[in-house]
């Protein structure tokens, strides 16, 4: 399985994110199957990317990694803005106090009613299709408001060994790089407050060489646009796509090495570029691993020689540790018996959900301490991409608790 994030704390044998023993966290929680997102772990993140990267950058933290209310409202005294996604992930923000101008929304199939209330609110649209921008000026018109608009830019680069790509080919994603002047100036002239480009080439990536080489790439890129296009660059969001180890072999990112290679691009960007504000935007790396799932163990079976640990969670709650979230290849996420977190490995058994299906598997062939029902099993690497992207639904048994110390 993949290595067990450091940070988290450990009493008695127990393990205990943000100080509390898992099974007063249950407790607490009114039971399990329950998400636990340590607040600590998360801000000494932060602390630590923002001392590796280049002075002024700022940080945009995605919702999408995590919506969880708390968090967010945790994060707004952290991060610089935040990226959306859809209108609900708006109205998530709203909710919590988050100002308009501190957003920017992305993503296509944005729907008139969320044009129309990001603009109201001040939000930056990154625009994703000339259609696209004709309709948010014209909504923009019909209130009287100049939106406030950026290019998310398709560019013909990918980054590489990125487990997800978003940049690069025929995509569903942003504005061909080629076709981009020409709207820019459009988009200018027909009166919107111009916010500059955003460019998201992939995520989940390992290789501080790669992010290095495509952060480059795309200052590279972005003022080669703006000279074609005759148009200042207010901001230049430069995506993310740090990534984090969730299987064995893997090796955390050395963001020293991306913010030292980040330096150096900045340094060399073209006068055009000299007044940008640049925006990393990150959702994965700053809580995916700052987040536990723990499941309670209904029952200990054997079949035919082998030991299957039955909890009572599952893909409903953790659909990416079950390998059904875009993997190619099912790879086993952290994995622990939280009650029993100091000892020894006795057995090699199978973690299953309780869903009457067969993908509905957490981990397989773990060598384990002895567990038995009643024993809490916790699943790493579950700050992100966890409840919010699972089918919650699915087989009717309900969603998990969430819960952020």
């Amino acid at each position: 399985m993949g290595p067990i994030p450091p940070g988290f704390a450990v009493i008695d044998g127990e393990l205990a994110p943000g100080g509390i023993r898992v099974r007063d966290l249950v407790a607490r929680a009114g039971g399990a199957p329950l998400f636990v997102y340590d607040s600590a772990m998360i801000a000494t993140r932060i602390a630590a990317l923002r001392a590796a990267m280049p002075a002024g950058l700022a940080l945009h933290y995605a919702v999408k990694a995590n919506p969880f209310a708390p968090l967010l409202q945790f994060m707004a005294g952290l991060v610089d803005g935040f990226d959306i996604a859809s209108g609900g992930e708006w109205r998530a923000l709203q909710a919590l106090g988050v100002a308009g101008a501190r957003v920017g929304f992305a993503g296509p199939g944005k729907r008139d009613a969320d044009l129309a209330a990001a603009i109201a609110a001040g939000i930056t649209l990154h625009i994703e299709s000339a259609h696209e921008a004709a309709r948010a000026l014209n909504a923009g018109a019909r209130a009287g408001v100049a939106p406030r608009l950026a290019i998310r830019v398709n560019p013909d680069f990918e980054l590489a060994g990125a487990g997800m790509r978003m940049g690069g080919g025929a995509r569903a994603f942003g504005i061909d790089a080629e076709a981009v002047p020409a709207l820019a100036r459009q988009i200018v002239a027909d009166g919107a407050d111009w916010q500059g480009f955003h460019v998201y080439a992939g995520s989940q990536s390992l290789d501080a060489g790669a992010i290095v080489a495509s952060q480059a790439a795309t200052i590279d890129l972005i003022a080669r646009l703006a000279q074609q296009a005759g148009v200042p660059v207010p901001m230049c969001n430069l995506g993310g796509g740090f990534g984090v180890p969730y299987g064995h072999g893997q090796s955390a990112l050395d963001i020293a090495a991306v913010g030292d290679g980040l330096a150096a691009a900045l340094d060399r960007r073209a006068g055009v570029l000299g007044e940008t504000r640049f925006v990393l935007e990150l959702g994965r790396w700053l809580v995916a691993e700052a987040g536990v799932y723990l499941a309670e163990v209904i029952d200990r079976k054997h079949s035919r020689g082998e030991t299957f640990l039955v909890v009572d969670g599952g893909l409903h709650h953790q659909l990416a540790a079950s390998g059904n979230f875009g993997s190619v290849i099912r790879r086993n996420y952290p994995c622990a018996i939280a009650t029993r977190f100091d000892a020894p490995a006795t057995e090699v058994a199978h973690v299953v959900g309780c869903l009457c299906t067969p993908l509905d598997r957490l981990g397989d062939a773990l060598a384990l301490p002895h567990a038995e029902p009643r024993d809490l099993v916790a699943l790493f690497c579950a700050g992100a991409y966890g409840a919010s992207a699972s089918p919650a639904a699915f087989l009717g048994h309900g969603p998990a608790r969430e819960m952020l110390v």
